[in-house]
């Protein structure tokens, strides 16, 4: 995605092979750098980022590999892992694919229910987890998983009276297991991992070793990845986006991984750690974006009018680079720019990002225009976890952010009915576990992947049209995307959250978390109810239907918003209503909110 840097700096990349598993890349990897630092990560108790060699990391796969046979497990057989990221997730994961078992990986914010569906769907027989908190919801539905045979706890916990339950410190042997890792081969089963689908039940997608790992060799085909970079990891290990390519993918090229504390703790990571590459989902974007917004509403004209200028100077400068725009004298004042405005938000992200890969969803142009125009170097890429699950990606030379970029080296696509994306590879998914049905229907006997999405390819770049699932019939027959609208609406830092209604209607509706804090201080300056959804309820729904007007003008006269429903609480992980990658669960809001919605076209025929 960049120039090139001179074949030193790819002197660290290990060959990958067609028959390699993602033991052997392990194997390969400690063999070459045993001494390189692999992964960093906070250490609470003595207040310090602590490095951790591949030879290190090693050792400690070995000692899980021996705890794993002492268990007596059989290669194919599963085990899961809900860990935050950290470098146990690597020892769980490396020790039980160099012993031929299949790796089931689960959210640790995950509820009760999916917790207990998806290791008895899998027939777990092992599961690791953090501590106390886990074990305490485990207990609600351990009698649900009546083929878990072992609970292991990362953390100490208090004795708990199941024989069946040990901490990591009593489980693990001493002594390593000295064995070569197990001959399985590339195309055997290596891991389950459900789709935190927004509707209906999690499936499980199973992928083999050489579908990770010919993931990673495309995608290092098409990004530049280096021994110097470090990567800071933040999105769940859990997701196939972060696993190919912020584990498996800096585990090939040799780069550094720095764990993230937390989210909550991330701005003050990224400036500790600094680091030169990160891949994030565009809720972390969008973010940073509002927060940009809100402080601008409160700055005086001059400073916005600056900022204006410095973005629209830079994603000018930026078109012109690539190839798309001409040259202006405004350019000859970008040096000053840089230092005045975009510098800020650079060295609030550590001041040494080279790439930032947005994937897992749409992210709004309008957003990439406003960071990329501040010289953050965002390229949206496109995958699904049925494709392990990078399809492509834009390069920093090629650089479109309506687009989905460039189709990986080594996958190819077609189009079919009504335009949809289809997909195949050495990365597509062998199937659903025991679900042949369900496979049946995205994956076809010559190998092609139905994504779902349509698209088009323009000058060899992907741009994704629409979602088949996911468009909205109105009344009168007009097909709107909601997923569009409701990137427009979140722009607006006082709109935290938004789902568009209207299948079937007569008019479009939404559902609106609304941002407190802003709220309080719209509220104040425009004298409106500081309880948006108590008395003078609807003073503050009109209000809040300008604002989005303001944002939908672009949209089509039918695709507007007429009726709004303000929420009290957001939507969040732990309350069931995201995605762990952050996209809303449409079904869920939609029956929690019933009444809510019936309000919405009372007195409105259909």
């Amino acid at each position: 995605m960049s120039a090139p840097r001179g074949p030193a700096r790819h002197g660290r990349q290990i060959p990958i092979g067609d028959d390699d598993t993602i033991a052997d890349a392990f194997a390969a990897r400690v063999a070459m750098t045993p001494d390189a630092v692999a992964y960093r990560e906070f250490d609470a108790g003595a207040q310090a980022w602590k490095s951790h060699t591949w030879l290190e990391t090693a050792g400690m796969v070995s000692r899980v590999r021996a705890a794993f046979a002492a268990e007596g497990l059989e290669p194919g057989e599963r085990v899961a892992i809900m860990l935050r990221n950290g470098k146990e997730w690597v020892w769980f994961d490396q020790g039980a694919l160099a012993q031929g078992l299949v790796t089931v990986p689960g959210y640790v914010e995950d509820g009760p229910e999916n917790i207990a569906y998806c290791p008895d769907d899998a027939g777990v027989k092992l599961l690791v987890v953090e501590g106390e908190e886990h074990l305490s919801r485990l207990a609600e539905v351990r009698d649900r998983m009546p083929g878990l045979r072992r609970i292991v706890t990362v953390k100490a916990t208090a004795a708990t009276g199941d024989p069946d339950v040990r901490s990591l410190s009593d489980w693990l042997p001493a002594q390593p297991l000295e064995e070569a890792p197990a001959r399985v081969g590339a195309g055997a089963l290596a891991t389950i991992v459900y789709t935190s689908g927004t509707t209906g039940r999690p499936k499980g997608v199973m992928l083999s070793h050489r579908n990770m790992l010919q993931n990673v060799v495309s995608g290092l085909g098409g990004i530049d990845v280096y021994a110097e970079d470090v990567f800071l990891s933040f999105l769940p290990l859990s997701h196939m986006f972060e696993r190919t390519v912020g584990y498996y993918l800096t585990m090939v090229a040799g780069a550094q991984v720095a764990f993230a504390r937390s989210i909550a703790q991330l701005s003050e990571d990224f400036r500790t750690v600094r680091p030169t590459a990160i891949v994030s989902v565009p809720r972390i974007y969008e973010r940073l974006h509002a927060a940009i917004q809100g402080q601008l509403e409160e700055a005086s004209g001059a400073k916005r009018r600056l900022f204006d200028f410095s973005t629209r100077t830079g994603w000018s400068l930026f078109e012109w680079r690539q190839g798309r725009g001409p040259w202006k004298p405004a350019f000859l004042l970008w040096p000053a720019l840089r230092v005045l405005v975009a510098a800020r938000l650079l060295d609030r992200l550590g001041g040494r990002l080279r790439i930032a890969v947005s994937g897992g969803a749409a992210l709004n142009p309008r957003i990439a225009r406003t960071f990329i125009g501040l010289g953050l170097p965002i390229c949206q890429g496109y995958g699904l976890t049925e494709a392990s699950p990078v399809v492509s990606v834009n390069r920093l030379e090629k650089n479109d952010p309506a687009s989905i970029g460039a189709v990986l080296p080594g996958i190819e696509v077609a189009f079919g009915d009504n335009g949809v994306l289809r997909v195949r590879g050495p990365n597509v998914m062998m199937g659903y576990w025991n679900q042949p049905e369900a496979t049946a229907q995205v994956l076809d006997d010559a190998g092609w992947l139905d994504t779902g999405d349509q698209a088009k390819l323009e000058n060899g770049l992907l741009y994704i049209t629409g979602r088949i699932k996911e468009i909205i019939v109105m009344a009168n027959g007009e097909k709107v995307p909601p997923v569009d609208m409701e990137l427009a609406i979140q722009l607006d830092p006082l709109l935290e959250q938004a789902l568009v209604v209207g299948e079937g209607k007569p008019f479009l509706g939404a559902l609106v978390v609304l941002d407190r804090d802003a709220w309080q201080a719209a509220a104040q300056a425009n004298g409106l109810p500081a309880d948006p959804a108590g008395e003078g309820r609807e003073r503050a729904e009109k209000f809040v239907l300008a604002r989005i007007a303001k944002q939908l003008h672009e949209f089509p006269g039918y695709a507007q918003v007429r009726r709004v429903a303000l929420l009290a609480d957001g939507w969040t992980v732990d309350n069931g209503l995201l995605t762990p990658t952050l996209k809303p669960k449409r079904n869920r809001i939609l029956e929690q909110n019933g009444a809510r919605l019936a309000d919405l076209y009372r007195g409105h025929g259909t």
